[in-house]
Formats: structure tokens, C-alpha cells, sequence
């Protein structure tokens, strides 16, 4: 049986200015943002939006500046509200949620990483990781705010809790900061700090995490070592993660389900390795243009499923990129491997298809003359 998803997006349009819904009749006959903006002073931020999440994957949202992906991610937990369509979470539609049912969402459904860390300088290293715990273990005041809420939890709070501390304590020993739990923010570096923010996330043992360009901030070292730590604890944790970025790089290396936005519409979606195999559309070509696809691409993703020979050189892995393979063989465009997965066979690979798959495809299917 197939699972369902963990996030259903459906039908989704946001448009920014005085009078959105008035705006949807000449954005659905097909008016472009730009005449939006340039006739009618409103901004089309998102357009028919329709992306299933599934639960224990790396949904991946990129596009450049202005593309609407973090818009969107802000849709997810209402920091935005949508002018038209529904956001299903667990099937039951978060439109519909009341203040205190989408207060109560943020605090134990969904955590969120920021690109600017978002730490209070005020707090240590472990009061920083426990604040999910500690704000959703207060009574909250129904005359105030969910913001005045937590900043008067932020105020009266001195300490952890011994529950909160001990769950933050072994989060942050997890992304290798135990023993700085009594350091503040400013004495951290920018990529210890990020551990910081998602240790915070983890402490707070929601099903979601939201991470808007997360690791943008950091150098490009740090960048990659952050990266590493968030693939290594999500094959533990199976963490339903939605992850914005700009870096196509870095989707092609996170993401389960890549989602490509350009002015605020989906161009293409899918399972990383085939967009980059079959860009559906020339903005996608653009942006698959100076990839190393050798470094990127996996065996399984040019294999042929089907084992027709006997003589192989060796056994490859699946999951085997095809610069190893170039490696392994010698540059040797006569040999043919097997492939396994989990042990087993699964296909075979030529290096002839394998010399095929580095150029990359055009949109149209076939394959530049070089």
C-alpha cells in the first residue's frame, strides 16, 4: 500500500497587494507576473502550486532570487497565508486550523532552521537548544500573541527544565557540540551556531523540519560538513525535511523529490538524478549546464535494468557515482560491469553508456554535438 503524504500542496496561488483575490481572474486567463505587477500593482508570489511531501524524505525547493521558494516554505506553518488552495498535513487541511490548533502545530508538528541562525544572544548554547521544550511546556495566555507568548516565556525562563535540558543536551552531543553548552552564541563560529539551530529543531521532536536556505550563510567547507551532518542524521532519523536553496549543487546532493521553482511556478519536479538526465524545459537545461555530472550521477541512474551478458569486469554498487567508475576502469570505454543492490543484482552498466550520460541532454531529448 502506498503511503500517503506527509504534505499535500494543491491548487496553491499567493499573490502580494491590496486586493489578492480580486487579482486571481486575470492571473487563471493567464496573466503573467510581470503584467501583474506592471497593470495592477500586485506581485504573483506563488502560481498552481501542487507538490506531494513524503514522510522520511528531503523534499528540496530551489530556484534563484525571487523564484517564490521561500514563500512557499513559509505557506507550510501559515507565516503566510495562502489567497487561494489548500495545504493538507496528515490529510487534514491546515486552513482550517484555529489560532490555538496552527499555535499548537508550529510546537510539536513542524521546527524550523533559519539561514541567519536566529539564536538570542542572551542565552547559552543549551538554553538556546531546550527553547522548543521550554515554550511548549508553558500555558500560553489567550489575550496574548503566539509572539508575546514566547518572548514572555523567553523572559521568565532562567533555566531549563531538567526534562528539556537532558533532550538538549543529547541533541547537541549528536551534532558534535557537547561540552560547549554553556558558551553563548558570540564565542561559536557560524557553522557551530547552525549546529545549534538544528539541534534546536531536533530537541523538538517534530515530525517536519523546515530548513530556508539553512546552510547559505556559511563557507563553503563548512557548507559541506553541514550537509554531511544533516544526510548522516537523516538516515537515522528519517526526518520529513523541506529544504530551500539556491545552490543546485547542493539539491542535487540532498534532495529525495527536487522541486525547481521560476517565478513562483513549478518548472520541474521529480527525482533528482532524471531531471538532471532529462531537463523538461530550457531554464532547467540552463541550470544543469555546468554540473559535474560525473560527480553527481549515480550508476543506477544509467544502468541497464536488464543483465543480457555473463563476462563482467567486476561489481559495481548502484549508488556508485560514475567518477568512481571512470576511476575503477582505466578510462577503458570497452568494459561492462555488473551492478548490485543490497548484494543482489540489479543490472548492468556499459562504459559506452556511461561516456553518453556526460553530455548533457537537451530539453527536446537529444544530445548536444560536441
Amino acid at each position: 500500500m502506498t503511503e500517503l503524504p506527509k504534505v499535500r500542496i494543491r491548487g496553491l496561488y499567493k499573490i502580494f497587494g491590496e486586493t489578492p483575490e480580486a487579482m486571481m481572474p486575470h492571473v487563471l486567463a493567464g496573466m503573467t507576473k510581470a503584467e501583474l505587477l506592471a497593470g495592477h500593482n500586485h506581485v504573483l508570489g506563488l502560481q498552481d502550486i501542487n507538490v506531494d511531501i513524503q514522510p522520511g524524505e528531503i523534499t528540496v525547493v530551489m530556484g534563484l532570487s525571487g523564484s517564490g521558494k521561500s514563500t512557499l516554505i513559509r505557506h507550510l506553518n501559515r507565516l503566510i497565508e495562502p489567497t487561494v488552495g489548500e495545504i493538507l498535513l496528515d490529510g487534514e487541511d491546515i486552513m482550517g486550523l484555529s489560532q490555538d490548533e496552527l499555535c499548537r502545530m508550529r510546537q510539536t508538528k513542524m521546527s524550523m532552521v533559519f539561514q541567519k541562525f536566529a539564536l538570542l544572544p542572551h542565552r547559552t548554547v543549551l538554553q538556546n537548544a531546550a527553547m522548543a521544550l521550554e515554550i511548549r511546556g508553558t500555558s500560553l495566555l489567550p489575550h496574548k500573541t503566539v509572539l508575546e507568548n514566547a518572548m514572555l516565556v523567553l523572559k521568565v525562563s532562567g533555566h531549563c527544565g531538567p526534562e528539556s535540558e537532558a533532550e538538549a543536551r543529547k541533541w547537541l552531543a549528536r551534532v558534535g557540540l557537547e561540552g560547549f553548552e554553556d558558551k553563548y552564541p558570540h564565542q561559536l563560529s557560524g557553522g557551530m551556531q547552525q549546529r545549534v539551530g538544528i539541534a534546536r529543531a531536533l530537541t523538538s521532536n517534530s515530525d517536519i523540519m523546515l530548513m530556508d536556505e539553512a546552510f547559505s550563510a556559511l563557507d563553503p567547507l563548512i557548507r559541506t560538513d553541514m550537509q554531511d551532518l544533516l544526510l548522516e542524521l537523516q538516515v537515522e532519523l528519517k526526518k520529513t525535511i523541506v529544504f530551500i536553496t539556491h545552490d543546485l549543487d547542493e539539491a542535487l546532493k540532498l534532495a529525495d523529490h527536487l522541486v525547481i521553482l521560476k517565478d513562483g511556478a513549478i518548472v520541474q519536479q521529480g527525482e533528482p538524478q532524471q531531471i538532471l538526465l532529462n531537463p523538461a524545459d530550457p531554464y532547467i537545461e540552463d541550470f544543469v549546464s555546468d554540473i559535474n555530472r560525473a560527480r553527481v550521477l549515480r550508476v543506477r541512474s544509467i544502468m541497464d535494468n536488464e543483465i543480457t551478458q555473463n563476462d563482467f569486469a567486476q561489481d559495481l554498487d548502484a549508488e556508485d557515482t560514475l567518477e568512481s567508475v571512470i576511476a575503477i576502469s582505466g578510462g577503458d570505454t570497452r568494459q561492462s560491469y555488473r551492478v548490485l543492490k543490497d548484494g543482489q543484482p540489479v543490472g548492468q552498466l556499459d562504459m559506452k553508456d556511461l561516456v553518453k550520460a556526460l553530455v548533457p541532454r537537451a530539453a527536446s531529448g537529444e544530445r548536444p554535438v560536441v
